[in-house]
């Protein structure tokens, strides 16, 4: 551990609370888990002295206290440690016992104590272990404005073949690194969503965001013109990256304005962590994560990478021919909550909810 970690340690923000926690070294997990349970929460004098739990429900029964936390089957593994050593060091320091469903098997997490602190103090270290490990899955869901409109298909196309016509002699430019024209789309916000019962939940916070969507956009689809193209990094040279831009055709900032208050309105509910000040609306046209993968050339995107390696392309041909070009312009209404590496039966995302909003 560095002396910036000691100065500056992890911080872990559960309910209104602040903790830090120790670092851990990260490995590969298996049948058998490593002990995470040194993670640093207030001390424990601290916690059964007088420490209530303002999250979940602590009942009283015949034999003491109890409370069941809903977790996701995918992090258990964390509270259980290797050969149960985290459960059992939880359960010692807290006098209580921890119940975890079996591995892959959704349910309720039920922990049992003589005294309503020491069951409180169990349930604030479980939650530290969760959110610290929730962190470290990738994304499941994102929220997205869908670009796949027939006339933007046909426009995606045409700028895909003279690409490959006129710049395919550039460093990297080949075809598995364009986009599926079918998976056309502007990312709003990325979710990591762990079992059905949070995919349910996000759709709920989706559906209520009904009602300002439809006062942004005053009720009517919003006409948009998806035209000139873009790069991600600082050197035109080496792109990873190459993305169209779209704009509201009468000039407005309201496709803006509702990406930035889908992301407030879900980071405000614990479903999304903001990463810019606004969301940075960007249609992908090309990739080099789609690069060299069969299983990414056939769900344009929705794959994963097999190569550990990025290879970018020289784009500075292509932005200057195409810097200009006019994909199309086409009526937008709907909002997805999209699942990732999925495919539905028009060949977008497979969504997991939507909004229709006008």
């Amino acid at each position: 551990m560095s002396v910036m970690d000691v100065l500056r340690p992890a911080l872990i923000n559960i309910n209104g609370r602040i903790y830090r926690r120790n670092t851990v070294k990260e490995e590969e997990y298996y049948e058998e888990e490593e002990d995470f349970s040194n993670m640093e929460t207030p001390e424990r004098e601290e916690l059964l002295d007088d420490e209530t739990c303002d999250s979940y429900y602590i009942e009283q029964t015949d034999r003491g206290y109890r409370c069941a936390l809903d977790v996701p089957s995918a992090l258990y593994k964390y509270i259980i440690g290797k050969k149960g050593e985290t459960r059992r060091r939880l359960e010692s320091d807290t006098k209580t016992s921890i119940n975890i469903p079996k591995q892959g098997v959704e349910g309720q997490i039920v922990i049992t104590g003589s005294q309503k602190a020491a069951v409180s103090s169990a349930v604030t270290r479980v939650e530290v272990l969760v959110e610290s490990f929730r962190k470290k899955q990738p994304f499941t869901h994102f929220l997205s404005f869908p670009l796949n409109d027939p006339k933007i298909q046909e426009g995606f196309l045409k700028f895909k073949d003279e690409v490959l016509l006129q710049c395919s002699q550039d460093y990297g430019v080949e075809e598995s690194i364009f986009q599926n024209p079918a998976k056309l789309h502007l990312t709003i916000g990325t979710l990591t969503l762990l079992n059905d019962m949070e995919v349910q939940k996000a759709c709920a916070y989706l559906q209520e965001c009904e009602s300002f969507i439809r006062d942004i956009a005053e009720g009517k689809s919003l006409l948009l013109e998806v035209a000139g193209i873009e790069y991600m990094n600082d050197d035109p040279g080496m792109v990873d990256v190459l993305y169209a831009k779209v704009n509201v055709k009468d000039g407005s900032d309201r496709l803006q304005m509702i990406a930035d208050r889908l992301v407030e309105h879900f980071v405000s509910a614990g479903l999304m962590v903001r990463e810019w000040d606004r969301v940075k609306l960007h249609g992908t046209v090309m990739n080099t994560l789609f690069r060299k993968d069969s299983a990414v050339k056939e769900t344009g995107g929705a794959g994963r990478q097999t190569t550990t390696q990025r290879e970018a392309f020289d784009a500075r041909n292509i932005l200057k021919k195409f810097g200009t070009y006019s994909f199309g312009e086409f009526e937008l209404n709907t909002i997805k909550l999209s699942q990732r590496y999925s495919t539905d039966c028009t060949g977008y995302y497979t969504s997991a909810g939507s909004i229709i909003f006008s």
